[in-house]
């Protein structure tokens, strides 16, 4: 590849302009291709610029535009001074939620919503998690119930440690692509939960959270009996009051209100 020159062109057979992609697109692709294969893994440096200027064949502005897309999806970051130079960060699922989280801002999404959409998608994780649970996985759901109780019932680290159980529940279910989509609205869920607290009496919180802490230790015993149907019409329910909670103390806000 010549220096800026243009890239090959792939055509599709299909009415209108065809998009030939820039040579940083190009590039950028190709690194990013090697990150997500793990041909490039989470630390490793990148080679020194003037290596990639000669890998590539373009400009020093053009592989500066290069790092700034990556960098700004978060598979790199650039260090500045004597620890300078680019080095790869692991795709991130906060990245996918952020841009979510700005198509829900500009359609208008409330916060009741996302709540409905919680319910929907995690009562099925659920039920898939009490088909394939492993001993393992229970003792792991007893001691994060165990560590949530002792933080005490009135407190912000208590509801944080709610927070956490929620995210362990998604990440045992087992499914990527779901577990990547309720992180996305568990993001927002996350910093409404966390805004409402500072609205709530002591006594308000106290109340939620020895009842958030009863729900969990019944989950553990329907996963343990593998009874799918059950699990999953407790999860239903107890998101849905979580929102319930939640909206009592916000309202509804759109989640550009919430996010802002």
């Amino acid at each position: 590849m010549t220096r800026d020159a243009d890239a090959s062109r792939v055509l599709f057979n299909m009415p209108g302009k065809v998009h030939v992609p820039k040579t940083a697109e190009l590039v950028a692709s190709e690194l990013r291709r090697r990150i997500v294969r793990g041909d490039l893994i989470e630390g490793d440096a990148l080679p020194h610029e003037d290596a990639l200027l000669e890998q590539f064949g373009v400009s020093r502005p053009t592989l500066r535009e290069v790092l700034r897309v990556l960098e700004s999806e978060q598979l790199i970051r650039v260090g500045r001074g004597s620890n300078g130079g680019a080095r790869v960060q692991a795709p991130d699922g906060d990245v996918a939620a952020r841009y979510a989280g700005r198509v829900l801002e500009y359609r208008d999404t409330t916060l009741a919503d996302v709540f409905d959409a919680a319910a929907v998608l995690e009562a099925p994780l659920v039920g898939r998690l009490a088909k394939r649970r492993t001993a393992a996985d229970l003792k792991k759901l007893r001691a994060a119930v165990d560590w949530e109780e002792s933080a005490g019932a009135a407190s912000q680290v208590a509801v944080e440690r709610d927070v956490d159980f929620h995210h362990l529940i998604i990440e045992l279910a087992g499914n990527a692509t779901l577990q990547v989509l309720v992180n996305i609205l568990r993001q927002i869920i996350d910093t409404a939960t966390l805004r409402a607290l500072g609205g709530s009496t002591p006594r308000d919180i106290f109340h939620a959270h020895k009842g958030a802490l009863s729900t969990h230790r019944r989950l553990i015993e329907l996963l343990e009996a593998r009874d799918v149907t059950a699990a999953e019409e407790l999860w239903h329910r107890h998101v849905t009051e979580g929102g319930r909670i939640v909206l009592r103390e916000l309202g509804s806000p759109t989640v550009l209100d919430l996010m802002d």
